[in-house]
C-alpha cells in the first residue's frame, strides 16, 4: 500500500468516526445501542460533561484526520510522522486486541459483557474499525525510503 492510499484511507476512517461521534454527541441515537457500556450510557444522559466529552472526542477524530491528509501528502515534518506512526500502531493494537477478545467472549471460551448485541458490534465492525484505521495511519506515517 502506497503512502498515498494509506493517508487517504486512514483519513477517510477518521472523518467518518468523527461523524458517527459528532451525530451521537449532538443527540442522536441509531446505532448506539451497538456501542453498548458506558458509552452509551454517556451518549444517552446527555450531561454537559457527557457533550464536552464528544466533543473533544470528535476534534481528535478530526485532528488525526488533518494529520493523516498531512502525511499522504509529504507534508508532515519527522517529528510529527514519528507521533502518527506510534499512534497509528496503538490505535491498530487496540483494535486488534478488542476484536479479538470480543471473538472469545461470543465464542464462550471467556467471560465478556452481558450485552451481546453491542459485542457483536464491537467484534465485527467498530474494533476492526480502529485496527485499519490505525495501521492505515502506520503506514501513512512510516519512514520514506532513501533514494
Amino acid at each position: 500500500m502506497t503512502r498515498r492510499t494509506a493517508g487517504s484511507a486512514a483519513a477517510a476512517l477518521a472523518l467518518a468516526s468523527a461523524a458517527v461521534s459528532a451525530y451521537w454527541t449532538l443527540g442522536g441515537t441509531a446505532l448506539l445501542d451497538t456501542v453498548g457500556g458506558g458509552i452509551e450510557d454517556l451518549a444517552r444522559g446527555r450531561s454537559a460533561g457527557a457533550i464536552a466529552l464528544g466533543a473533544a472526542v470528535v476534534a481528535a477524530k478530526l485532528a488525526t484526520a488533518a494529520l493523516a491528509v498531512g502525511l499522504r501528502d509529504g507534508r508532515a515534518g519527522d517529528r510529527l510522522r514519528r507521533v502518527a506512526f506510534a499512534g497509528g500502531l496503538a490505535l491498530a493494537f487496540y483494535g486488534v486486541l478488542l476484536t479479538l477478545a470480543g471473538a472469545l467472549a461470543l465464542a464462550g471460551v471467556v467471560t465478556g459483557p452481558d450485552d451481546d448485541h453491542a459485542l457483536r458490534w464491537h467484534v465485527l465492525l467498530w474494533d476492526p474499525w480502529f485496527a485499519v484505521w490505525g495501521a492505515a495511519l502506520a503506514l501513512a506515517a512510516r519512514r520514506p525510503r532513501p533514494a
